[in-house]
């Protein structure tokens, strides 16, 4: 086996990163320098959802697994990207985005949702994401997916003051299946050679919600 080529998924992590409404802000401080102390090192303060990361069943559910308590198959597999970027401002991904893929969809593999809203991260849009309706998600559950990627800043739609949301009911559904959610993928559009091999590995936090990750499509040989 070889890696032909491999493509960043992820966005960069720093004091200017966009982050989900009241979560906490990222810091970045240099705390030693090479001229100071012989060796650089950042001081890094941030939340376990910052940038590109994975959601554990914990995040939304006490009495569910952690992060390092979920199985690490979880967090790699082969990618089945759904086209839903037809969608506009909290679009709903429905099942018609799904089925021309469906006969794809297999037990271990890793549905990615290419809403294309990437494009808006940093902006005040990136906060109106399309999200996954729960019909086609309990639709996917029953396939035998349990991770699953949008390239936007939630899987379900986020509540501001005009819309309150549904009660985010695909992370609860995801989390009852002991799944994964990533969030803030981004360049889903760079994957052009089928069968991506799909990394979405995690910091090793201890008793986490979730952490960052540097997630990655890989085309191998």
């Amino acid at each position: 086996m070889r890696i032909m080529r491999i493509v960043d998924l992820s966005v960069t992590v720093g004091n200017g990163t966009q982050i989900y409404p009241g979560d906490p802000i990222p810091e970045f401080e240099v705390h030693s320098t090479v001229a100071k102390d012989g060796f650089n090192l950042m001081s890094v303060r941030m939340g376990s959802q910052t940038g590109t990361h994975v959601d554990a069943p914990f995040h939304f559910q006490d009495d569910a697994a952690k992060l390092d308590e979920v199985p690490l198959d979880r967090f790699v597999g082969t990618g089945v990207i759904v086209d839903a970027t037809d969608l506009g401002p909290r679009g709903r991904i429905s099942w018609r985005h799904i089925e021309p893929v469906a006969a794809r969809i297999y037990p271990g593999c890793i549905v990615l949702l290419h809403t294309g809203w990437s494009k808006h991260y940093g902006t005040a849009q990136y906060f109106e994401n399309p999200f996954l309706d729960a019909e086609a998600c309990r639709r996917l559950l029953d396939l035998g997916v349990r991770t699953f990627g949008i390239d936007a800043l939630n899987i379900d739609e986020t509540p501001d003051s005009t819309h309150p949301g549904e009660g985010f009911p695909v992370h609860h559904l995801i989390a009852d299946a002991v799944g994964i959610i990533c969030e803030n993928l981004s360049h889903l559009a760079d994957i052009t050679f089928e069968d991506p091999f799909i990394s979405l590995l995690p910091i090793a936090f201890e008793d986490a919600d979730g952490a960052p990750v540097r997630a990655v499509a890989m085309e191998l040989e």
